[in-house]
């Protein structure tokens, strides 16, 4: 009865730790836009950097509301999103797999893990002008790039978790008669699922890099291309504007994902807590 009080209390105080962080993060950034607003109304005057180049939180919210009021924002927000989420999910899903092959058949691994050594340290934006060349200039290279940036990134996690599963579960899943599928399947695989997660948290961030950078070359559409375009007309306002959205952008699917990873692995911060009691 004492240890159940004990662990109700520290799930408590938990709760309300993460409910104090919430409200601080919140707190930091407001204060962090307040800071830069007074910040660039007194640069105004004392000009200690050029204004046009520093553009204020209020002027940066005039310009959003333009483009909503055009009607033009949504439509390079969708686009975007579009090629993020679609390049995303191609590369995990090719990440998943071809990181389970590497990870069970020494032959895939001789062949691939070699390949992906010479080209996975190569900035990704040495690619976009071969994508481009290979693909056009259509949504294929963007799409492929960004799938690229995405798998590049992931596989690593895939083979890893794959390779550290506990060889007692392995062992103990073979003499209760599993196949070789299922030491994969039951085992393995749902002993790296975590690791993979964490994997493909990590991926969004270089699958959103790659998909600014796609959009700063060749494309007509897309909040990279409305930094490209604004930075060749000094509009200093709508290039950080575009770059916020992008970031609350990501912010907003990788707190999808973060719920998503709190669901499936709820066991995990149990399974803290109640070490920590013990």
């Amino acid at each position: 009865m004492v240890k159940r009080t004990k662990m109700v209390s520290y799930k408590t105080a938990a709760a309300q730790r993460e409910k104090r962080d919430k409200y601080f993060k919140i707190l930091s950034l407001l204060a962090f836009f307040l800071i830069w607003e007074l910040f660039g109304r007194i640069n105004l005057s004392m000009n200690w950097i050029e204004p046009k180049f520093l553009p204020m939180p209020s002027e940066i919210a005039a310009a959003a509301i333009d483009y909503f009021a055009a009607g033009t924002l949504w439509e390079h927000l969708g686009i975007s999103l579009y090629r993020v989420l679609a390049g995303y999910i191609l590369g995990v899903i090719i990440a998943v797999v071809l990181g389970s092959m590497i990870a069970s058949f020494r032959i895939v691994d001789n062949i691939v893990s070699p390949i992906l050594n010479l080209f996975g340290p190569i900035p990704i934006m040495a690619f976009l002008p071969m994508f481009i060349l290979w693909f056009g200039i259509g949504e294929s290279s963007k799409i492929v790039l960004i799938t690229y940036a995405t798998v590049i990134y992931m596989i690593s996690y895939v083979v890893n978790g794959i390779k550290n599963t506990d060889s007692v579960l392995i062992r103990s899943a073979i003499s209760l008669g599993a196949s070789p599928l299922q030491v994969f399947s039951a085992v393995k695989f749902q002993s790296a699922f975590p690791h993979i997660f964490a994997g493909a948290k990590g991926a969004l961030g270089t699958a959103f890099g790659a998909m600014v950078v796609a959009e700063m070359m060749g494309a007509s559409t897309g909040l990279g291309y409305i930094i490209v375009f604004s930075k060749n007309w000094f509009k200093m306002s709508d290039m950080v504007m575009a770059a916020i959205v992008i970031g609350l952008m990501y912010s907003v699917i990788f707190g999808i994902l973060t719920l998503v990873e709190n669901v499936l692995f709820k066991w995990k911060k149990d399974a803290a807590g109640s070490a920590v009691e013990i």
